[in-house]
């Protein structure tokens, strides 16, 4: 599994603004961005991000994952401590 795919997964799943995607081994992260997360609680933000990928997760392509949300006013705030190198 690539990172285009799962980026791919999540627009079409969510309604982001922006998705980024990063992996190394088998280690994925995202960070994902859009309104869909505004008044959510983390733990209900990272279940909207586990949903679409969960069958990819249980079938073990992907195993790690690590999850980090923002609304788009968060994010313009969070931007540069969080971009993906």
């Amino acid at each position: 599994m690539d990172t285009q795919e799962i980026e791919t997964v999540l627009r079409n799943a969510l309604a982001l603004s922006e998705v980024y995607v990063t992996v190394e081994g088998t280690h994925f992260k995202i960070v994902a961005v859009g309104d869909c997360f505004e008044g959510m609680s983390k733990i209900k933000q990272q279940q909207t991000i586990y949903a679409p990928l969960m069958d990819r997760i249980t079938s073990g392509e992907m195993h790690a994952l690590s999850i980090k949300t923002f609304t788009p006013a968060q994010w313009q705030r969070e931007k540069i401590f969080n971009m993906p190198v």
